[in-house]
């Protein structure tokens, strides 16, 4: 894995982005905003998922009016997305943390120069919000919806910004597929030093967006490209929290909680391994210490795999073994394994704790 290149920090509410800031993780509400009652509950449902910040769609006037009314009522850094009429962005800049607006369809000169002055005197950042989708017609005409008409939509935009003197800037290069997506943050990120908002945009349902963005996003943070992230999926809150999560500890951007090692279910288990992993995910999910834990259901693997993690079991024929660090803390019956092994774990997060404090 590359180390993480360097970024300017800049700031959403309270959450740094860039710098050495840890990578945040947002997502976006899908009520109608001026609902405020449905876009506070929203948010809180994502606050409480662990998302570090939250954007809201601003389509009508009535919807920057109720920006005032949410930012009251939530905790969570609010981002005010813009499309079209750059007067809902200076209506919007008066109560939220950021403005995000596309360049594809606000790409008049005074527009954004109006949307940069009201974000100068809020001392707010700008996200330049380049989608594949939308780029603007000189660009589109020029390169087509490719990673190459977007990297030039977002330099345009950048080098204007700095003209004005602003540069509180983050950037997203979004399609919706992997490959234009990675393609284009890749070739923009040796150009500046603005932190980078990664996602693959439409990405469509669970299974699909979790899919897209686990190779896209993932592929870019072990490129060492990335700042704030969200995982796009239709429909859904916390799951793309839950996921964007994963991309992060898994690509290795985050050490928190568990890794949680399990061999595929074949023909040589011999004990019920579905049920233990499902309960050992359950009753350990509250634990933010980083560790490695093995839990495996033959010996084919079993002792390998758990000398080389923190907390194991090795599952055998009715019976198995609890090892913590390669070595053995218990021999017991398979239904005693994975009490044994939650204790273990629970000790050793306890120990690590007060030893990093």
């Amino acid at each position: 894995m590359k180390e993480r290149v360097p970024t300017k920090k800049i700031y959403v509410g309270d959450v740094a982005v860039g710098g050495d800031a840890p990578i945040s993780v947002q997502s976006m509400t899908y009520s109608d905003t001026h609902n405020v009652y449905e876009t506070v509950a929203q948010i809180n449902r994502l606050h409480f998922a662990g998302a570090d910040m939250v954007r809201v769609a601003v389509p009508k006037i009535e919807d920057a009016l109720a920006l005032k009314a949410i930012k009251e009522q939530v905790s969570l850094p609010l981002i005010a997305d813009i499309h079209f009429n750059y007067k809902l962005a200076l209506e919007a800049a008066k109560w939220v943390d950021c403005i995000r607006f596309n360049p594809g369809n606000i790409n008049d000169k005074h527009k954004i120069k109006e949307i940069v002055k009201a974000c100068q005197e809020r001392s707010l950042p700008v996200r330049i919000g380049v989608n594949a989708g939308s780029l603007e017609e000189e660009f589109e005409n020029r390169y087509g919806a490719t990673a190459k008409g977007m990297v030039a939509s977002a330099e345009y935009n950048i080098k204007f910004l700095e003209d004005l003197g602003f540069t509180d800037i983050k950037v997203s290069l979004k399609a919706s597929d992997v490959e234009r997506t990675v393609d284009a943050y890749r070739m923009l990120r040796p150009k500046n030093n603005y932190p980078f908002h990664l996602g693959v945009t439409e990405a469509g349902t669970v299974f699909h967006a979790t899919i897209k963005s686990a190779i896209g996003l993932g592929t870019l943070l072990l490129d060492g490209i990335g700042d704030t992230i969200r995982v796009s999926i239709t429909g859904e809150l916390e799951e793309e929290i839950r996921v964007a999560k994963a991309i992060l500890k898994d690509s290795g951007r985050i050490k928190e909680g568990l890794n949680i090692i399990s061999c595929p279910t074949c023909g040589r288990i011999e004990a019920d391994l579905v049920s233990a992993v499902a309960e050992v995910e359950k009753r350990t999910s509250h634990i933010k210490t980083p560790m490695d834990v093995s839990v495996m259901g033959c010996v084919v693997n079993a002792i390998g795999e758990a000398k080389h993690a923190d907390v194991a079991i090795a599952y055998g024929k009715e019976s198995g073994l609890v090892m913590r660090k390669g070595e053995v803390v218990a021999r017991l019956p398979e239904e005693e394994l994975v009490e044994r092994f939650v204790q273990e774990v629970e000790k050793f997060a306890k120990q690590n704790a007060s030893e990093e404090s």
